[in-house]
């Protein structure tokens, strides 16, 4: 039995920040230009960095075995996606309440239990921020929601059993979604 190789981690270095770019607030990011400094090299190198707010991203699923899933436009891609619930934490709050809080805002549901699966960092190539993503089980409809201003979405229901080709066939594209339906397949294989 082969052991793994020795981590590539104790070799990489920080780089350091040499000047902290001027930063421009757009409400959802704050964006700036910073000028680091390859430790292997001792080079300057612009990076962007985009501060933003943790996120929180459901697995919803019905007593029923269906997915609770939300329909809505992205701006970035020009087109309607189909994702799990989940949105912005508000600061000072728990991700788990956030998660409850957006998935009834969203779609009206409640769940049931609600249980972690994991956090990711979105793209920590130039993003602060973290996902934290949860399994809400039994969920039950108990409003119409209440969406945010500049929210406009649609709730839309399947089997649980058509996760796999809703993903293989390009129906959910939203990287996110995609990790959180994962991370939820990871837990169960790790339950067995």
């Amino acid at each position: 039995m082969s052991s793994a190789p020795e981590s590539p981690k104790s070799q990489v270095k920080p780089w350091p920040r040499l000047r902290r770019g001027l930063e421009h607030d757009f409400t959802v990011v704050k964006v700036r230009e910073d000028v680091v400094m390859d430790p292997r090299t001792n080079r300057e190198h612009p990076r962007v960095h985009m501060e933003c707010a943790d996120w929180v991203t459901v697995v919803a699923v019905t007593k029923q075995d269906e997915l609770v899933m939300v329909r809505q436009f992205r701006c970035g891609i020009e087109a309607a996606t189909l994702e799990a619930p989940g949105g912005v934490i508000d600061p000072g709050e728990d991700p788990a309440t956030a998660a409850a809080r957006e998935l009834e805002e969203e779609t009206g549901y409640r769940a049931g239990r609600l249980e972690p699966l994991g956090v990711v960092h979105p793209n920590p190539a130039f993003q602060t921020n973290r996902c934290h993503t949860y399994l809400a089980l039994d969920c039950e409809r108990v409003s119409d929601g209440d969406l945010d201003d500049g929210e406009d979405i649609a709730v839309e229901l399947y089997p649980r059993a058509d996760l796999p080709r809703l993903i293989l066939e390009g129906h959910i594209t939203h990287s996110l979604a995609v990790v959180a339906f994962f991370l939820e397949r990871l837990r169960a294989e790790a339950k067995r």
